[in-house]
């Protein structure tokens, strides 16, 4: 009964209930998307790369080698000779490798030499693996394939034509004209550094370095881009590599075996590890996301306080009458808190339901326009307890009007008015 006579008074009330209903919607909706984003840049940041066991690289932090090698900020302490690469990935532990060499770049985004095995093998996110949003792999020597920021933000589309710089810096007066790259693929948006890549064979990064020395050109010693098919183009360097290993157990033993690597001084490092550890230095963002969620609940509940007392003058004499057909101030208070858990209840359900459908109409737009890859499923771990915890507030915030009509006088509410 009191539930079917609070659903009768919203009603009642239904304009003023509505747009308590509207405002509470808005507010949590807004509380759970933030708190959603600020759990999915977390994931987003410390799932750039899966699936991979070990990074290796040439001696150095393991902060320093995790910003270069996955993330394309700063630039390596040394390289690791071709021999050393080549005898570590025999090791009897390890499944695969992918190794990287940097140090060019094109109008400001980094170019990365590797193998066809970083297609296959590189993984994001939750192991999703890179999808080719246009073409595929390079196959050619002067192949590119293009990262879904690098082709949406200079507008490259399949075939077109694409100069290196040398240097990995946002300007570059030396450039590799003499050598064109054709675009053969553009990857789909993964909210990683991949996006801001363009990938080539660590063959092509050897070809349009021959003839140079010290990173510049040597005068007169130019090579056309025939006699660069028609050298042996094995590097003798590479900048770091990527592990994947047959049994992750392994992986303590074999980091620390290439720790100890007596041929030249290398780092291996755990890339989960090293990821967290980097997030705690620079995780203010979600600190400053965590903050902006409290100040959105409290003014939800603000708004519904004060909504809730605006409605308490306007309903003195229906209270009254219930109070005078016998319902004592017990009644009164529990029908005003059935309303408030009524309201709250729909307003939760509603704002899950309207965050689930921003999320699935607009993951590919936030993808591609903020390089962020926000996943489907918004109900998280602690999503129930959110949930319990704003429901729990709202009844203790409806208390406020619940109290008042309580130790409300029924003389006062039913003497006429002058």
């Amino acid at each position: 009964m009191l539930i079917k006579i609070a659903c009768r008074s919203l009603w009642n009330r239904r304009i003023t209930a509505l747009m308590t209903l509207l405002t509470l919607t808005i507010s949590l909706s807004l509380l759970f998307s933030i708190n959603h984003i600020r759990h999915q840049a977390k994931e987003s940041f410390t799932s750039s790369v899966s699936a991979v066991d070990l990074i290796v690289g040439a001696r150095s932090g393991q902060l320093n080698l995790l910003l270069y090698a996955v993330f394309r900020v700063g630039n390596p302490t040394n390289n690791i000779s071709w021999e050393s690469y080549q005898h570590i990935r025999q090791h009897r532990q390890i499944e695969w490798t992918v190794p990287i060499s940097l140090g060019d770049s094109h109008r400001g985004y980094r170019v990365i030499g590797t193998s066809r095995d970083y297609f296959q093998y590189l993984q994001f996110a939750d192991r999703q693996s890179l999808q080719f949003l246009e073409g595929q792999p390079f196959t050619a020597l002067f192949d590119v394939v293009l990262g879904a920021e690098v082709a949406r933000k200079l507008n490259y589309q399949l075939g077109d034509k694409v100069v290196i710089s040398h240097g990995a810096g946002s300007t570059s007066f030396i450039h590799h004209d003499e050598m064109p790259f054709t675009v053969t693929g553009i990857l789909a948006p993964t909210g990683t550094p991949v996006d801001k890549s363009l990938h080539v064979s660590l063959e092509a990064i050897e070809a349009i370095h021959l003839g140079w020395q010290h990173g510049v050109p040597i005068p007169g010693q130019e090579v056309s881009p025939q006699q660069a098919s028609a050298t042996d183009l094995t590097p003798d360097a590479i900048t770091a590599f990527f592990v994947g290993m047959k049994s992750r157990v392994a992986s303590f033993a074999v980091q620390r075996q290439i720790n100890s690597y007596r041929q030249e001084p290398l780092t291996a490092i755990l890339p989960g590890v090293a990821l967290g550890e980097l997030w705690q230095m620079i995780g203010g963002v979600e600190r400053l996301l965590l903050l902006v969620s409290y100040l959105v609940l409290f003014a939800a509940f603000a708004g519904l306080i004060t909504t809730l007392l605006a409605s308490m003058k306007e309903r003195q004499r229906e209270i009254a009458v219930l109070r005078a057909t016998g319902a004592r101030p017990a009644h009164v208070f529990w029908l005003l808190q059935a309303e408030v858990a009524i309201i709250t209840l729909t307003a939760i359900a509603l704002s899950w339901a309207a965050v689930r459908g921003l999320m699935v109409f607009g993951q590919h737009y936030i993808a591609q326009r903020f390089g962020v890859f926000i996943s489907q499923q918004v109900w998280q771990d602690n999503s129930g307890l959110l949930s319990l915890t704003i429901f729990a507030i709202a009844l203790l915030v409806g208390c406020v009007p619940a109290l008042l009509a309580y130790r409300q006088a029924l003389s006062s509410s039913l003497a006429p008015r002058v």
